[in-house]
């Protein structure tokens, strides 16, 4: 038996270890960069008109602290923007359930389960719907989709509630 038979086990030429389920989740931002210019270009100027008020009254220090809420408000907002290209990846496979988690500044996890011996933890609110999505194997839990919002939560909650029944069944 040569090696792609061995891969080739339903005779229909379907490799076990290609994922039938495969997802990417990302964080929701609100604004984009262009709003985030916007802003910023508001906020400024209200900044800079205000201090300068301040100025012609004689209290300049009230000037550099307007200077140093736009630092402050900018380095947030940059923050947030690095922590949003986070993402998640889920791929499923009759044979492996593989979760990548890259976060910011490239900093990575990976979890590879078998999809036989996986047990899937939804944890649900009447009035929130999905709040909490985890794998669990051999005691080790991974919690995923934590950064989406309730109605994408409960969505990928069926998503892979589907694709883990079908991993365990053995079929695509």
């Amino acid at each position: 038996m040569n090696e792609d038979n061995a891969k080739h086990i339903d005779g229909l030429g379907v490799d076990p270890d290609t994922p039938f389920f495969s997802a990417i989740l990302t964080p929701y931002r609100s604004l984009d960069q262009n709003g985030f210019l916007i802003l910023m270009l508001c906020l400024g100027a209200i900044s800079f008109v205000s201090g300068m008020l301040f100025l012609m009254v004689g209290a300049w220090p009230v000037l550099g602290f307007f200077g140093l809420d736009m630092l402050l408000i900018y380095l947030a907002f940059r923050w947030n923007y690095a922590s949003g290209r986070s993402f998640e990846e889920v791929c499923v496979s009759r044979t492996e359930i593989l979760i990548r988690k890259v976060g910011p500044g490239k900093r990575r996890q990976e979890y590879r389960f078998n999809p036989a011996w996986v047990r899937l933890s939804i944890t649900k609110l009447e009035d929130e719907g999905v709040t909490k999505i985890s794998l669990m194997n051999r005691g080790q839990a991974v919690d995923i989709g934590s950064f989406l919002n309730p109605d994408d939560r409960t969505s990928f909650a069926g998503a892979i509630a589907n694709a883990l029944a079908t991993a365990k069944a053995g079929g695509v």
